[in-house]
């Protein structure tokens, strides 16, 4: 009996080292991308991540087993694209992102950014109306979150003044944040 407990158990640990290794291979794609990233070869990660996806996407169930790797590599290759600014391709992704990786985050970034940049009034208002939501979406899903909970506050306050100011360029947009210097005391020199 003790025998064949024994032999049960020296089968199971060489399943669980060989499901170990395959793992380890499996993930090897996400560590490269992982590496690029760290490296700021953003173009590389993307690729890597792209095919870190792809793995998930033929092997569903992987995704709830490994979530954390899933939402990590969903998380960098939305960073790697916002730090390419490819605004478009983060938006897309973010709606497919899983909620981990805190794709209303990104998304957010991703629309201020085309945001500020944005020529026409009536459009810059809408990049910035939808960057505002997706930023309140995910202070909801992060909320101790403090760099979520500043960019929520920064874009409500720009999307505020700039309803009050439509027509301001866009170089000029931050500008609208600064409290206006009129009566300003000059600064007492010290020392």
């Amino acid at each position: 009996m003790t025998k064949a407990i024994a032999s049960t158990f020296i089968v199971l640990l060489l399943a669980l080292g060989l499901a170990l290794i395959g793992y380890a291979r499996w993930t090897d794609g996400i560590t490269d991308a992982d590496a690029a990233l760290a490296d700021g070869r953003y173009d590389e990660a993307i690729a890597g991540y792209q095919v870190a996806e792809s793995r998930f996407d033929r092997v569903p169930a992987l995704r709830q087993l490994v979530s954390v790797e899933f939402d990590r590599a969903s998380a960098n290759h939305l960073m790697a694209l916002c730090r390419l600014r490819r605004y478009d391709e983060v938006i897309d992704l973010a709606q497919k992102a899983p909620p981990g990786a805190q794709p209303h985050f990104w998304a957010g970034t991703a629309l201020f950014h085309k945001a500020v940049v944005e020529e026409h009034p009536e459009a810059r208002f809408g990049w910035l109306s939808r960057a505002e939501e997706e930023f309140r979406k995910a202070v909801e899903s992060s909320p101790d979150d403090w760099n979520t909970k500043y960019d929520y506050e920064l874009t409500t306050r720009l999307a505020a003044e700039l309803r009050k100011q439509p027509n301001t360029p866009p170089k000029q947009l931050m500008q609208l944040l600064r409290p206006p210097t009129t009566g300003q005391k000059t600064p007492r020199k010290v020392g």
